[in-house]
């Protein structure tokens, strides 16, 4: 089903603000060598939930951040209801996700660029499955 522009609105109002609350929030923690950012807000057409993707560089660190953000979630979700309040009702029920989608661009390139060559490292293909 093809997001309605009432839901593409609210999701662009909703991935500005979770971007402004999520950097206040790893600003006061001090952590350093850490970008999070907000890729995508997905709202589903009763608002009633919002999935939220975050990018996490460096990406061996995205699990655990993720998990810390989704213990943060009702914390993160009043924060932003207080500055939407005026454009918004109801708050939806955020629920976020690690969004791999960069990790993945990069893998194929290099699978472009020859980098992991199945032909000379046999390896990096996965083994057939015997029927």
């Amino acid at each position: 089903m093809q997001e309605t522009n009432r839901q593409k609105k609210i999701a662009g109002i909703l991935q500005e603000d979770l971007t402004q609350v999520i950097q206040n929030i790893m600003r006061k923690n001090a952590v350093k060598n850490l970008i999070v950012s907000v890729t995508k807000v997905q709202v589903t057409p009763d608002l009633g939930y919002a999935k939220v993707f975050l990018s996490v560089f460096p990406a061996d660190k995205a699990e655990t951040v993720v998990k810390e953000i989704k213990e943060l979630g009702s914390s993160i979700r009043h924060e932003v209801a207080s500055k939407v309040r005026h454009q918004m009702r109801r708050m939806p029920e955020l629920q976020f996700f690690n969004d791999d989608s960069l990790e993945y661009m990069e893998q194929l390139e290099r699978e472009l660029k020859g980098e992991n060559n199945p032909i000379e490292q046999p390896d990096t293909l996965p083994r057939r499955k015997k029927l």
